[in-house]
């Protein structure tokens, strides 16, 4: 196959603002990653190496108490992520903000606040959880574990760009486009490309468990880049396999990277019609798990804020 068609397919222009959308929560996780780097560096010894009998004799109390400078706005900012959080579910019965975006970008940014959240938190409460608000603090940490397998979940089910769910019939035509396209190209052997696409049956899939059929996703998602490593390295050269690390880094051959990239995308929608059924069952299951996490975390959240608002305000 040409390495033309292999690129309009493998590579098509996707619309500016993914890319933007893609830079905004790269920066986003960034900036949460070196915040809680200056947290830790700044406050070791207060958070690790002091008691908590010691602490109110430590230099950095007054700063990094709940009630402390710093521990004060870190629970502002924890308080208001969430808040932000509780918009991706009103966006879904709310008209006027569903037509605000790409629901798969409010999406990311759902999970991506999800996940900073507790970690903030953690540091506001100076990883002391007790009372109501360390009650709060459990069930909102499991509500992000959760939340962390929803996204998981959430990418098994096929969907267009937009976030639309594709009907089986799409996704039987968009695999059989794939299909032809790499059974025409000559850059891959085809022994690598059926061990890529190597699936449990479907019969095999029908009578595992839910909780099995997860594992199984996750383990043939954790085999992936390895057989794609191999199926590059029979490609390329000596010099190739070194710069690449074995095959598991891109390489500088734009055609075999188009075959990849194609093989991955086909790859990919193989395992999830397979486990289309399973997915599906686990997400609803899911929903049922963490809704309910989401709300009481909310409730026993706004006690501990009026609460402490209370107290401190005498």
């Amino acid at each position: 196959m040409s390495t033309s068609i292999l690129t309009s397919v493998a590579h098509q222009p996707r619309p500016q603002q993914d890319t933007a959308h893609k830079r905004l929560i790269a920066t986003c996780a960034t900036a949460s990653i070196a915040g809680v780097a200056v947290l830790v560096a700044y406050g070791f010894d207060y958070y690790y190496l002091t008691s908590a009998d010691d602490r109110p004799f430590h230099p950095k109390h007054l700063m990094l108490r709940p009630s402390g400078v710093i521990g004060w706005w870190l629970g502002i900012f924890g308080a208001s992520l969430f808040v932000l959080i509780f918009l991706y579910a009103l966006r879904k019965k709310w008209t006027w903000l569903a037509n605000r975006g790409n629901s798969r970008h409010w999406f990311n940014f759902h999970v991506l606040m999800g996940v900073t959240a507790p970690v903030v938190i953690a540091f506001h409460a100076a990883f002391r959880f007790r009372g109501i608000a360390g009650m709060a603090y459990w069930i909102m940490l499991a509500v992000a574990l959760s939340g962390i397998v929803g996204r998981y979940i959430y990418g098994q089910i096929p969907r267009s760009r937009n976030a639309t769910e594709l009907s089986m019939q799409e996704s039987r035509q968009l695999q059989e486009r794939l299909t032809a396209k790499l059974a025409a190209q000559r850059l891959v052997r085809p022994a690598d490309l059926a061990n890529l696409f190597r699936l449990p049956s479907a019969k095999h899939v029908e009578r595992k468990s839910i909780i099995m059929a997860l594992c199984t996703l996750l383990w043939i998602d954790f085999k992936r880049p390895f057989r794609v490593a191999k199926m590059r390295r029979h490609a390329l050269g000596w010099g190739s396999k070194i710069l690449t690390l074995g095959g598991f880094l891109s390489s500088r051959n734009a055609a075999l990277e188009n075959v990849v990239e194609v093989a991955r995308e086909q790859a990919g929608l193989s395992k999830r019609l397979l486990f289309l059924a399973k997915s599906q069952k686990v997400f609803q299951l899911w929903h049922v798990v963490h809704r309910p996490f989401s709300y009481s975390f909310a409730v026993l959240a706004i006690v501990h804020i009026v609460v402490s608002v209370l107290f401190t305000s005498r």
